[in-house]
């Protein structure tokens, strides 16, 4: 029924991105100024020759690893040019400050795990009887932050897989402010953050139901300038200012290839990490396709839901997931509506699977209904999703990793019906796949997990982590799969 790949993806410390480095704004030992301003003391101090000197080691030892790096080290740059004073400085001194202000992060030095996998939207060019596939990854680096990155490959009948070569270079995405929002879903989140309070809805009153940054900015101001106290009203517009920040739009160059960019945690609620992105390739009623994924942000103390939208791999907009429903880790989308509605698994306490829906978008969650609950040997401390729930004929393929003795993570499979999917009608007695040989060691031993399959002809197509450390591939024959569901129904 199930069968593993010779192919092991695996963690490569050499994929660096270049990203800006702030020295903190604490006041140095023994010093009157910060660490920050201190440095660019001394950097304007260089004499111009040092300067030029110090410059061509930089880009000898650094730019063959970077694309456009005299662009990225301006770009740099214009980050701390205010500390710099009146006087007009050299490209070179400008440079230079740009790389004294940049550091390099192996993204992946750590780990790369937790794949999850879809049908490329451009096709073209493809050989006949190959599809072209796009293969999400979690990316670990120092300090354990987790950031996006992609592979990409074609597919056969037979579901022969072949990986293309890796870009040269990895970049990051040009960061913008999301260009508009919606007020009803804002005040929600609000009211979620426990920051609904009538300095905010004041604050919102002020703007049209879909506003841009600028305008609430505006609205903003004019709290702080006619309200209460800044001692008062500064919480509210923190967390106002933070909520509006993590809604975002990260764009790629055009010219680089998809294995080459990496979404890189830039919203505040992200600061420690981008975790675990689950794919899907959704198909509107329209016939209209739009990928999105659902992950995990996390800023070190507290989790927060986050969607990513895409139609290109080149542009994604990025923002909060919203609604009672939408809560905790661990949520994955249907491929499609189900009777009208989106419909969404969830793990809304962290132990039992769980079915939200919404009738009106996709980023607001309502509604809520308890779909399993762990209950075999192998799952009894928790149950979640491996990725979304697949199409088939006999319902809703469902992977799921169930949490067992030793902290064991192995993967499981529902069926659900396919016009009601709060109605479990199968459910795997023994697991599909479990952590066997090489596959328990790793950053986190003893575990196999994925964020996402999908069908190819009669197969399923399984990447999966190995104990968080690299990915595997799996293939299950979906009829076997099918009917082992099956007759656990009637059992």
């Amino acid at each position: 029924m199930i069968r593993r790949t010779s192919h092991v993806l695996r963690h490569d410390a050499s994929r660096v991105i270049a990203k800006p480095y702030l020295p903190g704004e604490e006041l140095a030992p023994g010093e009157a100024g910060s660490r920050a301003g201190l440095l660019m003391t001394r950097i304007l101090a260089l004499p111009e020759g040092e300067v030029v000197a110090v410059l061509g080691q930089v880009l000898r030892r650094f730019e063959r690893r970077h694309k456009r790096f005299e662009e990225l080290l301006e770009r740099h740059y214009s980050l701390v040019a205010h500390r710099t004073g009146d006087g007009a400085l050299s490209r070179e001194r400008r440079l230079l400050i740009g790389a004294y202000f940049t550091s390099e992060y192996a993204v992946e030095g750590a780990a790369l795990f937790n794949p999850s996998i879809v049908l490329a939207p451009d096709q073209t060019g493809t050989p006949a009887g190959e599809r072209r596939f796009v293969m999400s990854l979690r990316a670990v680096g120092e300090g354990h932050i987790s950031s996006i990155e992609f592979r990409t490959g074609t597919i056969d009948g037979a579901s022969a897989m072949t990986f293309d070569p890796l870009g040269g270079y990895l970049v990051t995405a040009d960061r913008a402010p999301a260009a508009d929002y919606d007020k009803v879903q804002f005040r929600a989140k609000l009211v979620e953050l426990d920051a609904g309070n009538e300095l905010a809805w004041a604050v919102l009153d002020r703007l049209p139901e879909r506003f841009a940054l600028a305008e609430l900015e505006e609205s903003l101001a004019t709290l702080e300038r006619d309200g209460p106290p800044h001692a008062i009203s500064f919480e509210t517009t923190k967390i106002m200012r933070v909520l509006a920040a993590s809604s975002y739009v990260a764009t790629f160059p055009g010219d680089s290839a998809l294995s080459e960019r990496v979404i890189f945690p830039a919203g505040p609620h992200e600061t420690h990490g981008m975790e675990d992105a689950r794919f899907v390739r959704f198909t509107e009623d329209s016939g209209a396709v739009t990928y999105y994924a659902t992950y995990t942000a996390f800023d070190g103390f507290e989790i927060m839901p986050q969607l990513i939208q895409t139609d290109d791999f080149v542009s994604f907009r990025i923002g909060t997931l919203n609604g009672p429903a939408a809560q905790n880790k661990g949520m994955a989308l249907f491929p499609r509506r189900v009777g009208g509605r989106f419909v969404m698994l969830s793990r809304r306490d962290r132990e039992n699977l769980h079915l939200a829906t919404s009738t009106t978008d996709v980023r607001h969650w309502a509604e809520l209904t308890e779909l399993h609950r762990p209950s075999l040997p192998w799952e009894l401390s928790q149950i979640g999703n491996c990725g979304s729930p697949i199409e088939t004929p006999e319902g809703w393929l469902v992977i799921t990793h169930g949490v067992g003795p030793m902290r064991r993570y192995v993967l499981g499979a529902l069926l659900l019906d396919l016009d009601d999917p709060r109605r479990v009608i199968g459910q795997l007695r023994e697991p599909l796949l479990t952590p066997e040989g090489m596959e328990r060691e790793g950053y986190v031993p003893n575990v196999v997990y994925s964020c996402g399959a999908f069908l190819n002809g009669k197969d399923l197509v399984l990447p999966y982590g190995l104990s968080d450390a690299a990915v595997g591939i799996a293939i299950v024959s979906v009829p076997e799969l099918l009917a082992e569901l099956q007759r656990s129904a009637m059992a």
